[in-house]
C-alpha cells in the first residue's frame, strides 16, 4: 500500500549505536545474513555501516557506542528490532549459534482485537543487548 501522503516513502533503514563495531558488524553479516553495502569512517572518526537486511532495507551501525546497562526503553526510543522470516525457529537458531542471546524462545501468537495476524516469533539479544525479533507471519 503506497503512502498517500508522502510521495515514494518507505522505510530505508535504521541505526544502531555499537560498543563493539567489528563484533557487531560480524554478527549481522555471518550470523544473521546481512549483506554489507558500505562501510566508512565519519569526519567525528567513527565507523559506520551500510548493511542490506536482504530485501533492500538496511541496518546502520556505528561504532563507539557506550556499553551500558540493560533498562527499559524511554519514550521515543525504538526498542527492537522487528525482521520478517521464513522460519522463526531456523533464524532463532542460527542467532544463537553466532552469538545471540536467546530471550523469547519460538512460540505462536494471535494479534489483534479478532485476532487477525496469526504469527510465530521468538526474541534474541545481540552484541549490546539489543532485542531483535524474527517474525514469521502464518497464512
Amino acid at each position: 500500500m503506497a503512502n498517500g501522503k508522502i510521495a515514494g516513502c518507505g522505510f530505508h533503514h535504521v541505526a544502531l549505536q555499537t560498543s563493539s563495531f567489528e563484533r557487531s558488524l560480524t554478527f549481522y553479516i555471518e550470523g544473521l545474513g546481512f549483506q554489507l553495502r558500505t562501510k566508512w569512517t565519519s569526519g567525528t572518526g567513527k565507523q559506520l555501516a551500510l548493511i542490506d537486511i536482504g530485501d533492500g532495507n538496511y541496518f546502520e551501525l556505528f561504532s563507539d557506542g557506550e556499553a551500558g546497562e540493560e533498562s527499559e526503553p524511554k519514550a521515543g526510543s525504538f526498542f527492537h528490532l522487528a525482521l520478517r522470516v521464513n522460519d522463526t525457529r531456523a533464524a532463532f537458531e542460527r542467532a544463537v549459534e553466532h552469538g545471540g542471546i536467546p530471550h523469547v524462545e519460538p512460540k505462536d501468537a494471535v494479534l489483534g482485537e479478532r485476532g487477525e495476524i496469526t504469527a510465530s516469533l521468538s526474541f534474541v539479544k545481540g552484541p549490546d543487548g539489543e532485542q531483535i525479533e524474527f517474525f514469521q507471519e502464518n497464512a
